[in-house]
């Protein structure tokens, strides 16, 4: 709840600051003079609601929206023991994360993915593919779900939301101010709307909106990282290492567009598309997870084990940052 707060009254100092600037370099004045009657201060309201409403809904239906999409078939009861292994893991790196046990589900697919999706860290869902568990052995599994929790533990999905929000309320307040403003000044359009405002409002919100995704893709780039490092601190580095390995081998791995930012892998991607990529190439994961544990055994610290959470808490490895302590 305190991230949704912040990110809000972040939202809403951004607007008022918008509106200050506006008042302090006169645009109000240029608009009234040429005759564009806008109400920026209802405008940027009116943008933060649209904005915020559709990621908001998004996010409140992902879980229902990921099953749909993949067909995952949610655990109620193990029907094997490796469907019990399963739970059992995801129940243990949920308990050491300090979240509430996620649904675990099983998706068909022959790829080698997993994800985690839901509105709250304590409501979510963990699934894996049938690709995953035919490919990958116990360990690299572990480090996968360890990934995902990460994620949830994280708050990623919730944190995802609000960026997306922030930028769809300003994607929407400009896109319109543009078009408002080249509607009344450029064609001289006095009342109502005429054609030009809908074309270039339509084209300037693809161009903002584009710009924008670039934005939401380099915090989702960076959160890949950070999950990265979760999975090591739950499973081990070594098998944190060894899953990424096992899905670079595998090649890329596609998803329902709407879940690609929440799987493990992600297309690879060259050039200038490089900015619209949700996860980073897994060769640099790699290295960032090799080049953290040489810099840990550099400082002379040990690899966590499962066994550092038994040691008293002032001892403890601290959780990995925005986990709650």
């Amino acid at each position: 709840m305190k991230r949704i707060l912040y990110f809000v009254a972040t939202n809403v100092a951004v607007l008022a600051l918008i509106a200050i600037v506006f008042r302090i370099l006169g645009l109000d004045g240029v608009l009234q003079e040429n005759n564009v009657d806008l109400n920026l201060t209802a405008l940027l309201v009116l943008s933060a609601v649209v904005g915020f409403g559709g990621s908001f809904i998004s996010l409140a239906m992902s879980k229902w929206m990921a099953k749909r999409m993949t067909g995952a078939r949610v655990i109620e009861q193990p029907a094997n023991g490796a469907e019990q292994w399963l739970v059992e893991t995801v129940r243990r790196q949920a308990q050491i994360a300090h979240i509430e046990m996620p649904e675990v589900a099983i998706f068909p697919s022959p790829e080698v993915n997993a994800f985690a999706t839901g509105a709250r860290k304590n409501a979510a869902l963990v699934a894996v593919s049938e690709g995953l568990l035919q490919n990958m052995n116990r360990d690299e599994i572990e480090a996968v779900l360890g990934h995902e929790i990460s994620h949830v533990a994280n708050g990623d999905m919730v944190t995802l939301t609000l960026i997306q929000g922030v930028v769809n309320t300003f994607v929407v307040f400009l896109s319109r101010v543009v078009g408002h403003f080249v509607d009344r000044v450029v064609f001289r359009n006095s009342e109502g709307y005429g054609p030009g405002y809908f074309l270039v409002t339509i084209v300037a919100q693809i161009v903002f909106g584009i710009l924008a995704s670039t934005i939401v893709m380099w915090f989702s780039r960076q959160r890949e990282f950070r999950a990265d490092e979760g999975g090591a601190y739950l499973a081990g580095r070594e098998k944190m290492i060894a899953a990424l390995e096992k899905v670079r081998r595998g090649g890329e791995s596609e998803m329902p567009e709407q879940l690609a930012a929440f799987g493990i892998g992600g297309s690879k991607k060259q050039g200038f598309k490089r900015f619209f990529m949700s996860h980073p190439p897994l060769e640099e994961r790699i290295a960032a997870s090799r080049s953290s544990a040489r810099c840990r055994s550099c400082a002379g610290g040990a690899r966590t084990t499962r066994s550092s959470w038994a040691r008293p808490a002032s001892a403890r490895r601290p959780s990995p940052k925005g986990w709650p302590r």
